[in-house]
């Protein structure tokens, strides 16, 4: 058993303020001194990046889809290690999940929901309210979300409320159903989240504003939001039953994988890089929009997602990188962004061609979801027949949008994705916990 204090912040629907108070929250908390586990409900890169500079620790994903339903409290176990408090942001409305069962699921509609995953770590569920637009009537909202679902409902955060007037006329309402409210926080529209068309802007992206954002987020939860109240709702948590989860491996150094990052790929799941690390990688970081060379003695290489489209000119003019990676004999792996980079030419500007003939442009539809994903060919990290979870999350499309042998297949929408030797390259994102034989295979590719 493992005693771990922990919180979900929830909301009736995207845009009610899950971020501000979540973070906040983690950066009110770690201020005072406390150790705080930040998690996010999902496949969201985005919001993990703000957890990190709120907590100092690696913002983590929980997502049974992506991995399972059983490995969902060992991740958070092994993100949890030596905190005080893990807080646990959720995911578009409280029941919004996938519209069909993931891995190991009976049961679709609220699958990989907020109410799924606070119900698999069996934490207490704080509900975020926006209630600019209301007063009484938000205890109507509240007391509907208490009585739907199966959740543990520990309270609620006002969010947005125009008054102490109007605050005390929400509170009085909410409290005449039984629940409490924990929090009441201002209209503030001096705090600004920088955004662009998938979201906030990484925080790798624009740190200083970031830090900035970050630390009066924190001042607000403080001044708005009763701390100690959440504390002890946190530690109400009952102890969980599992065992933290461990990357399988003998963790020895046997070959060098270089991970692109800097402001184009912050995309990362950060189990991944401690899966290559324990299948026997030395994982070392490298920019594409700076370095002019992959490190010393690479043997791999892993491009994740981001947005390189912002930055096609800066990576086009890094010629040299761009011939030493179409150069490279190693194994390359590549998501999203990654494909982008790897492929001709990304709007018009050349980029590294390792994949002959792929162009790719900025689109106006947005591709966005889960996908139940079956390996068509044999890769460095698959075998063809096997089955994965993952997800899109992109603006771009490449023409061609699969090679002569495509990387995956899912649905009826055909192929899609490349594989070449020693290469494969799609859209698809993947949490290598759901699968960690993806990540030795491609460590022992690196070392062959």
């Amino acid at each position: 058993m493992v005693a771990l204090p922990r919180l979900v912040v929830a909301a009736p629907a995207s845009g009610s303020g899950k971020t501000t108070v979540a973070t906040g929250l983690m950066a009110a908390l770690a201020a005072r001194g406390l150790a705080v586990s930040p998690h996010k409900v999902g496949p969201d890169y985005i919001d993990p990046g703000y957890h990190g500079l709120a907590t100092g620790r690696p913002g983590r994903n929980l997502d049974p889809w992506l991995t399972s339903e059983a490995l969902v409290t060992p991740l958070l176990l092994h993100g949890a290690r030596g905190a005080d408090i893990a807080v646990v942001e959720g995911v578009m409305g409280l029941f919004d999940g996938a519209a069909k069962a993931g891995p190991g699921g009976s049961s679709g509609g609220d699958y990989a929901s907020t109410a799924h995953v606070a119900a698999l770590i069996d934490a207490p569920v704080v509900l975020v309210v926006d209630a600019s637009a209301a007063s009484r009537s938000v205890a109507a909202l509240v007391h509907g979300f208490r009585s739907f679902g199966d959740v543990r409902f520990g309270g609620v955060i006002l969010n947005r409320v125009g008054s102490e007037a109007h605050a005390a006329l929400c509170r009085d309402a909410i409290e005449e159903t039984g629940v409490p409210v924990l929090g009441a926080l201002p209209r503030t529209d001096d705090i600004a989240k920088p955004s662009r068309h998938l979201g906030l802007v990484p925080a790798a992206e624009r740190h200083a504003e970031a830090v900035e954002t970050v630390r009066r987020l924190g001042d607000l939860v403080a001044r708005h939001c009763d701390l100690e109240a959440l504390m002890s709702l946190a530690r109400t948590a009952p102890d969980l039953h599992a065992d933290p989860w461990t990357p399988p491996g003998d963790g020895v150094a046997r070959t060098r994988v270089a991970v692109a990052g800097g402001a184009a790929f912050t995309f990362g799941y950060a189990e991944n890089e401690e899966l290559l690390a324990a299948a026997g990688a030395e994982v070392v970081r490298f920019d594409p929009l700076r370095d002019e060379r992959l490190p010393d003695g690479t043997r791999g290489v892993v491009i994740g997602g981001g947005f390189p489209e912002m930055y096609a000119a800066d990576l086009s003019a890094n010629e040299p990188l761009r011939k030493e990676i179409a150069a490279f004999k190693g194994p390359l792996y590549a998501e999203c962004a990654g494909l982008l980079y790897l492929a001709d030419e990304l709007d018009g500007k050349p980029m590294c061609g390792v994949l002959p003939g792929v162009k790719a442009t900025m689109t106006l539809k947005l591709t966005l979801g889960y996908r139940a994903a079956v390996a068509v060919s044999d890769s460095v990290i698959a075998r063809a027949g096997e089955r994965f979870h993952g997800h899109e999350f992109h603006r771009t499309a490449t023409d061609p949008a699969h090679g002569g042998m495509a990387a995956w297949q899912w649905s009826t929408e055909g192929p899609a994705g490349f594989v070449q030797p020693g290469c494969v390259a799609s859209y698809l994102h993947l949490h290598w916990a759901g699968s960690p034989g993806s990540a030795r295979r491609f460590v022992e590719a690196a070392t062959r």
